[in-house]
């Protein structure tokens, strides 16, 4: 994978893939033609992510929430994304790219786990891009499995409550082990996180974009990137100009 040709280059990027279904409804086609057609933003999206620099990529694929619509719909979800590991796999492991899914896991179908299972442990020692999949995913549900955790500790006392931390709730997390994004992106017009990553993105940047994910290109990537690298991130504390105004 190439170097990437920008000067700040987030480490972390997390991608709310918004729209298919409204993409496919401006051109009369059914909503399961916008879902295919975002598949394809994907692997040109996680391809860029890796010619970038980009070390983690997590895209929202499913969430717990998702459940909620047509059946039909949500079997063609599935279908979709056991096509994407059918044939996607091989290529990502040849690219280098580890897979990691975050969600909960417990109510997953048997077919769908299993797959989802074997991407990570066949890419596990990969060291080029992490691409998380967040699918069944929730954050609040997240956070909740969290705190029932460490309870179970307090109450085994294996652990005291006066010692619960953030850095120990982060522990907790699905996204343990991976660094909070630095740069979250939203497709479709939408400003909003519809629960995702609640607690990780306490100092993320925000990019709203009006296109639909299927739309979303390396190029709209490459925007979205250079934006993030114009950006000053202050953690909480005062600018660089400030600072030095200060002194």
């Amino acid at each position: 994978m190439s170097e990437s040709v920008f000067v700040t280059v987030p480490e972390h990027v997390a991608i709310i893939m918004d729209g298919n279904g409204r993409w496919a409804k401006q051109r009369g086609l059914p909503r399961t033609m916008g879902h295919r057609k975002g598949v394809e933003a994907v692997r040109e999206t996680v391809r860029a992510a890796g010619a970038a620099g980009i070390k983690y990529l997590t895209l929202f694929a499913f969430s717990s929430e998702n459940w909620r619509r047509p059946e039909a719909e949500v079997s063609d979800l599935l279908g979709l994304l056991k096509a994407f590991i059918r044939r996607d796999l091989a290529e990502l492991h040849r690219q280098n790219v580890r897979i990691k899914v975050i969600g909960d896991r417990d109510s997953l179908r048997s077919d769908i786990l299993s797959l989802l299972l074997e991407a990570e442990e066949t890419t596990r020692d990969n060291t080029s891009l992490t691409l998380v999949i967040a699918f069944n995913y929730g954050s609040r549900d997240e956070i909740a499995r969290a705190v029932v955790s460490l309870a179970r500790d307090v109450e085994a006392g294996r652990l005291r409550a006066q010692d619960i931390t953030p850095a120990l709730i982060n522990a907790r997390l699905d996204t343990a082990g991976i660094p909070d994004p630095d740069l979250i992106i939203r497709t479709s017009g939408e400003e909003r996180l519809s629960n995702f990553l609640l607690w990780q993105a306490a100092y993320s940047e925000f990019i709203f974009l009006p296109e639909y994910w299927p739309d979303f290109s390396p190029e709209i990537f490459r925007s979205a990137l250079e934006t993030f690298a114009s950006r000053e991130r202050r953690f909480g504390g005062l600018s660089s100009q400030a600072a030095a105004v200060g002194t």
